[in-house]
């Protein structure tokens, strides 16, 4: 049996592929910020590592403070996200590779590599004060992440 294709047929089939492969290249299009969906999958591993790791009142307490600043800062990526025309339903792969045991770990890196996604040169003037704030939020989650390890390796 032979299978002839019309032009019009191989015109929609080329068109569905182009669409089919412009979801995966969405992230990575030139734009003021292309860098915050990557930052955002990096932000949501790391609040996965902080929120699921075992461990004693006196460290969660330092958990929790790392939760909620990195909360704070994926709202606000979301934001600069949505102004820059980005789908923030497309989530990147998180660019932190598990190098050091733990989780507190893990999550201090992935904080790392979201600010220094967030942190490259604003073009967009209305968006700088926004991504100040991503940064802040990022600098405290880091910090209270930080504070966990070291009440983790004292033993606390």
């Amino acid at each position: 049996m032979t299978f002839k294709l019309s032009t019009p047929l191989l015109a929609m089939l080329a068109l569905a592929a182009s669409f089919a492969s412009h979801g995966a290249m969405a992230a990575d299009l030139p734009g003021k910020h292309p860098a915050y969906l990557h930052a955002l999958t990096d932000l949501r591993a790391a609040r996965w590592n902080l929120e699921h790791r075992p461990g004693d009142a006196a460290v969660s307490a330092q958990e929790d403070v790392a939760i909620v600043e990195t909360d704070r800062a994926m709202r606000e990526a979301k934001v600069a996200a949505i102004e820059d025309g980005k789908n923030i339903e497309d989530h990147p792969q998180e660019d932190a590779h598990l190098d050091r045991p733990g989780r507190l770990h893990h999550a201090l890196e992935l904080l790392n590599k979201a600010r220094n996604d967030v942190a490259r040169e604003e073009d967009n003037p209305e968006t700088r004060d926004l991504r100040n704030r991503i940064v802040e939020h990022v600098d405290l989650a880091a910090e209270a992440t930080r504070h966990a390890i070291h009440d983790v390796e004292q033993g606390r």
